[in-house]
């Protein structure tokens, strides 16, 4: 552990420790805070206008009464301006305002705009945006900003935006700030400053490079250096950005590749001065530039920067690697330049540096002004050409983010001249009403609305025009077209002005962005003449500035989002990256499988993101969701049974495993489950593994933290044995792993890592199959990991006093906050923190209303969500809150939600300072209830932690069936778990984690499932007479409501679906033909049936069933159709009595059963599937496949598990007309097997179709006649022997025999079926 610091400038320090590094800033100096402003002499201050000679400019000092009492122009209009020439450039730090004095004259709004030059203004940034300072409300109180960040000027100049109602513009100022010195060198674009080291060639571990620079120029090399061995180090600038090229070094075969690239600002052609620091301390850089700092690791894996020579600065006098043609050197002007605490510029400046190369070598800046012209949505400038003459020639330079706008727009003679910028194209157009409306439109260039430079040259006269642009000839647009040219001499660029619109143009959007050199029949227009009023004419134009802003640099799209932008705004592409959100903060994906799972998903492969919106990307595992636990899987890419040979200890055979994820993803899984395991399993054969006892290890493996591991799997770290030797059962017991034992017989050595700390194994070196016959076979399993910690991570807040407090939360720019909370409480603060002004809140304002509140420096913003119900229910509610820099989101239970947008501009950094409190606000509204997985900015707090040491606040929270137990379906009860829940799916037809999971069963022909419906007591009373018989049951046997439900699929009829028997004669039962349900129950001479469905259902697909009868009323539905309820007969019984057996697929029962069932559905039995069957509270086919758990029930033949009978079949729903379960309003079902024909069905119809099915019937029962003569031996046969007779005249009676659920006596006159 080392911490290394040096100091490379005068407030500068550089620590590392364990390669992270850290710049250090060291403030020795006094505080920068003079006021400037005061001691200057009434002609550094100028304006653009003056009310009276006493309202001077010069009046304008803070506090001062001289004059009429400070400044204020002729007109209180947006083009007036104060201007102070400091005299020369200071570093400025804050500016104070005043009104007028004594009077009503003050400004309540205005910007700062500052040059060096007293030209090429630069409007002052703060927060992505223009600045706009909030001035005075009186003439007397002194309002003062202190600058975000400091700015060296000459000339500072105040633009009043707003001021007051009851009097005019009126302003006093103070400028704050200090002396600013430093050497300055202009750079022509030839000559390069040569800085040579002590030595030829320099091995340079750390550096520290400091610069300032400005130019006009978009491309050129600001410094380079580089070394014979292909180290390099570049920075310049490409296209209006700054480029950090880096190169530690390669080796040769090219493996290790060390060239590093990183693009840092934007738009810095801009004339102004950019501040660069670039810090590299071995592999870490950080390169700062404009206070924007971007931290990076250099690619390869050397430390050290090996130059030779020297490092040159403006260029390279030599072609450097990698080599680019046509490199520029740069052309503008440096100052401050340091290299490792060496002053380049005073070097220079003193000539102890090479400057040979230069022609004329200055320490001054000479600025090549080009007075560049901005636009806003209101702007037009019109200027003047020549009249009535046959060409027109123009051309100017414009840099823009919109894809639409306006350049320019003249009146010809007989019609009109357009140019503009169409979908990022410069299109022109001349439409000249002569010679039947002769039209000419040409279009060139592309994505032209980049933000650069680009130059347009427009050329037309008799019957030929020409479209430039950027000085590419070889690609000008060209037309022949026959015209005829007549300028009317006024051009307007930006806009028309509106007393020229006319229907003429099409094109009426105004151009947003920044013109410079102006061309007007090729002159350049003289625009300081425009400014001063004695040229052309202008509306809402910012002359001498570009006022451009790049809202993508920095990027606020995060995680890869895509950031495009126009003149006022950005937005965000998240497409592909598996975020979402306004800057593609928020993840898509739920943090776990373990969340997945509590939102009702099943077992599948599934994209998790650990960290949300934090820095890990979303990655694919599969979730296996099983009862009681979450199983998340990690694979590999080693194939089992890897085959090894040729190895040994000198020369191990290294096999790298690479993951579905990342070992950062990993580890993210590994470090918030419970438990991991990774199966490894080592065949051998002569190949010895860890050379135990007490040898070296011949094969080892390599875990997450890239240690070598000497354990096997089924041992534990530091137990240099295999899974035998820990369980003492190994091939030979003098060695602790089956294969260190040599033999020549394959052997395995297997079992589990569960030390999750190492896991997985990302390595495995074998060292011992390079003898003859020796050999070896690896196996290494996915990564399993179980239970989330984070998702499940709470605390008990039982006191309104309690709170836990947490280090300050850092969400500057962009801030997520995402828990559960449950309460019975009307209120409460769910988590606070403060800054000086900025603060940020999270509480429960009431029973149904959650409030999301925060300050950022614009005041106070609010977001509430109503909740149609009460959140005080003890149960579960999700919020998550976000804020941005494009607006801000308040959600509940990812259903209700507020967006409120940011505003354009204002104050974006949340600055907090304060410790995190949850569970109170400053000790006041505390919250009571339940907070649990409290995620930050993708990283979750320790609440169950920090809970264990703080009054008031307990670890953990119970009660989460109340809030998931709806997960928990088909009559599946919810059981509490300490960190979680699970579902019990023990007295229901399903299986699964929520009891979704149909279980089913295929059965062949002659396969039943019994299922004994009374205990075997009851069993034994049958002997006694009926009536001590009834009494002794359990009141259930004798029934007044059954409730059944199963499915099932089949292509075979006639069946026996379900038969449910009793001690009499009661029974129920679904057989299949046309679907059929039969209920006697006694009463009725026969029993009462009811067709369910005409259709032939024996048609392969599946078919649901449900029935329930509560004592005369049944109610039966049938796939998705609506239930249809049917009505016993009054002469009916209501109660099924003394119930005793429950059989499926087939009936293998004693006693008096209906024989029209064993005639018509018994034989051969069902053949098909069955599933999800219950009876009541029991589910028969379920404990028949489970044999696992004890129950009453035994099968006959064939039984395989199937789900084929589980979906229903899923058709749209008929019509009226054809739906067989449409009914009418007044019609009653049928007490018997007759089908009701339903109104308005043809009486002769029903007559003839009787006729048609008494034949059939007739036919059918004679076939049935034969049949049962023929194989009557197969039937029924009538007994008077006693129950213990010991022959048997089949194999029938021998079963009845032998098995002891036919124990009962049989009346003489009773008839026994057996099929």
């Amino acid at each position: 552990m080392e911490i290394h610091c040096d100091v490379y400038a005068k407030s500068s320090v550089l620590c590392c420790f364990n390669n992270l590094c850290v710049i250090l800033s060291i403030h020795v100096s006094e505080k920068c805070d003079e006021a400037l402003a005061t001691s200057l002499p009434h002609s550094a201050f100028t304006s653009s206008s003056v009310f009276t000679s006493g309202y001077a400019p010069g009046y304008a000092k803070l506090n001062r009464r001289g004059g009429a009492g400070g400044w204020s122009p002729l007109d209180s209009d947006h083009y007036q301006w104060l201007q102070v020439d400091l005299g020369i450039r200071k570093q400025v730090t804050a500016i104070a305002t005043q009104g007028r004095y004594s009077s009503s004259d003050w400004t309540t709004r205005y910007r700062l705009l500052y040059s060096d030059t007293g030209r090429n203004w630069k409007p002052y940034h703060q927060d992505g945006n223009i600045w706009a300072f909030t001035g005075n409300s009186n003439t007397e109180s002194v309002v003062r900003h202190d600058l975000q960040h400091a700015i060296v000027a000459r000339y500072l100049r105040i633009i009043p935006l707003d001021w007051s109602e009851e009097g005019r513009i009126g302003l006093r100022i103070e400028i704050y700030g200090c002396p600013y010195w430093a050497d300055v060198i202009n750079f022509d674009g030839q000559g390069v400053i040569s800085y040579r080291f002590k030595m030829k060639k320099m091995k340079i571990l750390k550096d520290v490079i400091a610069l300032k620079f400005k130019t006009a120029e978009s491309e050129g090399v600001i410094l380079h250096g580089e070394g014979q061995q292909g180290d390099y180090i570049t920075l310049e600038l490409r296209r209006g950005r700054l480029l950090l090229q880096i190169n530690l070094g390669s080796n040769q075969y090219g493996s290790i590749l060390g060239h590093t690239s990183v693009t840092s600002g934007s738009l810095l052609d801009d004339h102004h001065w950019h501040s660069v620091v670039i810090e590299r301390y071995r592999r870490n850089v950080n390169f700062t530039l404009d206070q924007h700092t971007q931290h990076f690791r250099t690619n390869g894996e050397f430390d050290h920067l090996d130059l030779d020579y020297e490092l040159t600065f403006g260029g390279m006098p030599y072609s450097g690697k990698p080599i680019s043609g046509g490199r520029r050197n740069f052309k503008g002007c440096m100052e401050s330049i340091n290299y490792n605490g060496d002053n380049i510029t005073d070097l220079a400046r003193r000539k102890k540096l090479d400057t040979s190369s230069f022609r004329n070598l200055t320490f001054s800046c000479v600025d090549s002004h080009t007075f560049p012209v901005f636009f806003n949505a209101t702007s037009f400038l019109q200027l003047s050409g020549r009249r009535e003459h046959n060409m027109v020639s123009v051309g100017f330079q414009f840099r823009t983010w919109n894809p639409n706008g306006l350049l320019l727009f003249s009146s010809l003679a007989d019609g009109m001249l357009e140019i503009a910028l169409n979908d990022g194209k410069v299109t022109a157009h001349i439409n000249v009403t002569q010679q039947k409306n002769s039209r000419v439109d040409i279009a060139s260039g592309s994505g032209l609305n980049d933000g650069e430079w680009h130059d347009v040259r427009f050329l037309a006269k008799e019957n030929f025009a020409m479209l430039t642009i950027d000085g590419d000839e070889a690609s000008a647009v060209r037309t022949n077209a026959p015209i005829q040219i007549t300028t009317g001499g006024t051009y307007h660029f930006g806009a028309i002005m509106v007393n020229h619109l006319n229907e003429a143009s099409p094109f009426q959007r105004s151009f947003q962005g920044c013109m410079q050199l102006i061309q007007v029949d090729d002159q350049l227009a003289d625009l300081t003449a425009v400014e001063q009023g004695r040229l052309g004419a202008f509306e809402n134009v910012s002359l001498d500035m570009c006022a451009i802003i790049d809202r993508c640099m920095p990027n606020h799209c995060e995680h890869g989002g895509r950031c495009t932008q126009t003149w006022n705004s950005f937005s965000c592409s998240c497409d592909g990256t598996g975020y979402t959100g306004a800057t593609c903060h928020t993840s898509v994906y739920e943090q776990s499988c373990e969340a997945y799972k509590h939102l009702g998903r099943s077992s599948d492969l599934y994209w998790i993101d650990p960290d949300g919106s934090g820095s890990l990307g979303p990655f694919k595992v599969i979730c296996n969701m099983t009862e009681d636990k979450v199983w998340t899987t990690v694979v590999n890419n080693l194939p089992a049974q890897t085959s090894v040979t040729g190895s040994s200890r000198e020369r191990r055979t290294v096999l790298q495993l690479n993951y579905s994820a990342t070992m950062e993803q990993i580890s993210a899984i590994t470090s918030s489950a419970e438990h991991c395991e990774q199966h490894v399993a080592y065949s051998c054969r002569m190949s010895r593994l860890l050379n135990t006892p007490d040898g070296t290890p011949y094969t080892w493996w390599v875990g997450r933290a890239n240690e070598k591991h000497f354990y096997w799997g089924g041992s534990a770290p530091g137990i240099q044995k295999c899974a035998c030797g820990i369980e003492r059962n190994c091939t030979d017991p003098k060695y602790h792993c089956n294969c260190d034992a040599d033999q020549k017989q394959w052997r395995e050595d297997s079992g589990l890592l569960v030390y999750k700390d190492h896991l997985p194994v990302s390595q495995v070196a074998v060292g011992d199959t390079n003898r003859p016959g020796s050999e070896a076979k690896l196996t290494v399993g996915p990564l399993r990991c179980q239970g989330d910690r984070d998702y499940w991570n709470a605390a008990s807040f039982n006191t309104p006093s309690s709170y836990l407090h947490f280090s300050t939360f850092q969400g500057e720019t962009s801030a997520d906050i995402s828990f559960y909370f449950k309460t019975s409480a009307p209120y409460g603060v769910f988590l606070e923190n403060l800054g000086n002004t900025d603060f940020i809140r999270l509480e429960l304002k009431s029973p149904t209303v959650v409030s999301f509140s925060f300050d950022v420096g614009n005041g106070p913003v609010e977001l509430n969500v109503h909740s149609p119900t009460p959140l005080n229910d003890d149960q579960w509610h999700r919020v998550s809150a976000e804020r941005n820099v494009k607006e801000a989101i308040l959600q509940l239970d990812q259903q209700y939600r507020e967006v409120r947008p940011a505003p354009e501009q204002g104050h974006t950094r949340l600055e907090l300072y304060s410790q995190l409190y949850v569970g109170a606000a400053g000790g006041q509204r505390g919250f009571l209830g339940c907070i649990r997985s409290l995620k930050m900015n993708g990283v979750t707090l320790d609440l169950e932690e920090r809970a264990k040491v703080t009054p008031g606040v307990k670890p953990g929270c119970s009660g989460h069936c109340t809030s998931f137990g709806m997960y928990c379906r088909n009559g599946g009860k919810c059981v509490e778990k300490y960190n979680g829940y699970s579902c019990d799916c023990s007295g229901t037809a399903y299986d699964g984690p929520f009891c979704t999971k149909d279980v089913g069963g295929f059965f062949e022909a002659g396969t039943l499932v019994r299922y004994n419906l009374v205990p075997d007591v009851v069993v034994a009373a049958s002997s006694l007479d009926s009536k001590s018989v009834v009494q002794s049951l359990p009141t259930e046997t004798n029934l007044t409501r059954e409730d059944l439900a199963f499915s099932f699929s089949t292509s075979s009829a006639p069946s026996i679906l379900l038969y449910i028997s009793s001690r009499t004669q009661d029974y129920m039962a679904v057989v299949l033909r046309t679907l059929q349900l039969r209920y006697n129950l006694g009463g009725l001479r026969e029993p009462f049936t009811v067709d369910l469905d005409q259709r032939n259902l024996a048609n392969g697909q599946p078919h649901s069933v449900n029935i329930t009868r509560v004592e005369r009323d049944i109610y039966v539905q049938l796939d998705h159709y609506p239930s249809v309820s049917y009505t016993l007969p009054e002469a009916s019984d209501i109660q099924f009595n003394l119930v005793k057996t429950l059989f499926l697929g087939k009936v293998f029962e004693t006693g008096q059963i209906d024989p029209v069932l064993i005639e018509k559905y018994n034989t051969p039995g069902f053949v098909g599937c069955l599933s999800r069957v219950q009876f009541n509270s029991i589910a028969p086919l379920k404990a028949a496949l489970r044999t696992q758990v004890p129950a009453p029930v035994s099968h006959q033949g064939k039984l395989v598990e199937s789900n084929c009978g589980a979906s229903p079949l899923t058709i749209p729903p008929m019509s009226a007309a054809t739906d067989p379960w449409h009914l009418d309003g007044g019609a009653d079902f049928p007490f018997n097997e007759e089908r009701v024909i339903p109104d308005g069905v043809n009486r002769n119809s029903a007559i003839i179709g009787g006729i048609i099915a008494v034949v059939i019937f007739t036919i059918l029962c004679t076939l049935v006649f034969l049949i049962r003569y023929m194989f009557r031996h197969k039937g029924t046969y009538h007994t008077n022997e006693a129950k213990g007779r010991e022959s048997s005249e089949s194999a029938d009676t021998a079963i009845i025999g032998t098995d002891p659920n036919f124990t009962e006596t049989i009346d003489e006159s009773k008839k026994e079926w057996f099929i």
